[in-house]
């Protein structure tokens, strides 16, 4: 039995998730511990409490003689247990050098036989919870959580499609949609300001920790634009190279906040040194700093085509799998452009997006047809597959979709 990683952007239901797992193993009797890492609502341990309710949260400073001790009481229980222990440790990126220690009690758990599974979780991917030294390679199975879906704030909150446009898909702040104060206040301060500041900067080498808080505060207001890196530059205070900024984006998009997408191009080289496309991960990023409700931004042409937009590339981004396999860009050529490439090997399709009343041309798609003979094309929204189909599926349902009708 492996290690089970859970691990994906802040505020993604991930300890919901497994809450709700624990809940159906317990009553299969199974225990199950949650360890909060950074939860200091208690300062003694607590075996009577643990009993009642199936939860742990150890209030003693969080370091690794915490987690080895933590580790070791439950490994207590696991043997003394007729079905073992199952531990779930949250925001693990809380403790130092944490990787290092969780191989050496796992593999001695292996080696004895303890009882004891163990889910990991943390608010940022799986490479830079660990950094650079991979001490876990082939100790864990990954379980990758990503932003919510129309479809499920559809079903846990009965949103409407422009409520999910506008107030993206964050099931924590969900609540707050009725007061746009507050709601904003939420994604700011509960989200983003963490997720830069606590699962970036301590999680990476940042050698201009305000100039990534900086591009992340410049970025939302460009989602759904290509912006040269030389234009980026002009508006951030002592903006360094290209190289630097591509890699603080690089680094946002892994935090799920916004990514750059590169332009399409047969040639890599030219690809990799192309203008990014700006786009949101959720659309929240977007619209809590818009200073407008939603009826307003409704009305408003510009910033709502922008955010369905971004709305559609979000969907593809996060729906497109880790392993790499399929590419999301964009293209531009002259004045022809389309909105997003879906790249896999040899094969592409060109995915345009129309908010409008009236249906638009899209000579964009031809123009990318003829550029790469044999790639498929279609229309999201206005003319095309309407907004509510096209969410209800990932990228990899789209692209042989593509395919299939030729």
């Amino acid at each position: 039995m492996r290690l089970v990683a859970v691990t994906g952007p802040r505020q993604t239901g991930k300890t919901i998730l497994v809450r709700q797992a624990f809940e159906e193993l317990e009553r299969g009797g199974t225990p199950c511990w949650y360890v909060s890492v950074d939860d200091p609502s208690s300062d003694t341990y607590s075996p009577d409490h643990l009993v009642d309710s199936g939860v742990l949260i150890p209030g003693r400073p969080r370091g690794v003689e915490w987690l080895v001790a933590t580790w070791e009481r439950a490994r207590a229980v696991a043997e003394r247990s007729p079905q073992g222990l199952v531990m779930a440790l949250d925001e693990i990126q809380g403790i130092p050098q944490w990787s290092n220690v969780v191989k050496g009690l796992w593999d001695r758990d292996r080696r004895t036989g303890c009882p004891l599974r163990v889910v990991i979780m943390g608010s940022a991917p799986w490479a830079m919870l660990t950094g650079m030294h991979e001490s876990l390679a082939g100790r864990f199975d990954p379980f990758p959580v990503t932003h919510w879906s129309l479809k499920e704030m559809q079903r846990a909150f009965g949103v409407t499609l422009d409520e999910y446009f506008f107030f993206g898909g964050y099931p924590g702040a969900a609540s707050h949609m009725r007061d746009i104060t507050r709601w904003r206040e939420y994604i700011r301060h509960a989200i983003v300001a963490p997720a830069v500041g606590r699962d970036i900067l301590s999680l990476t080498r940042v050698d201009k920790p305000s100039l990534m808080r900086a591009l992340m505060d410049l970025a939302p207001g460009y989602s759904g634009q290509v912006i040269s890196y030389m234009k980026l530059q002009g508006h951030l205070k002592d903006a360094g190279n290209t190289t630097t900024l591509a890699r603080y984006l690089d680094l946002l998009s892994d935090a799920g906040l916004v990514a750059g997408l590169q332009k399409h191009s047969a040639k890599l080289h030219l690809a990799r040194r192309s203008s990014p496309k700006l786009n949101v991960l959720n659309t929240a990023i977007m619209t809590a700093t818009y200073p407008y409700p939603l009826a307003r931004g409704r009305d408003d042409g510009a910033f709502w085509g922008r955010l369905c937009e971004s709305a559609v590339g979000a969907h593809l981004h996060n729906t497109i799998g880790s392993d790499g396999i399929m590419r999301l860009r964009y293209w531009r050529e002259g004045a022809h452009e389309v909105d997003f490439v879906l790249a896999s090997g040899r094969d592409l399709v060109a995915i345009e997006v129309k908010s409008g009343r009236r249906r638009g041309r899209v000579v964009g798609l031809s123009a990318f047809k003829a550029s790469f003979p044999g790639a498929k094309g279609f229309v999201v929204g206005t003319g095309g597959i309407c907004f509510n189909e096209f969410l209800s599926e990932g990228a990899g349902f789209w692209f042989e979709d593509a395919h299939r009708a030729g």
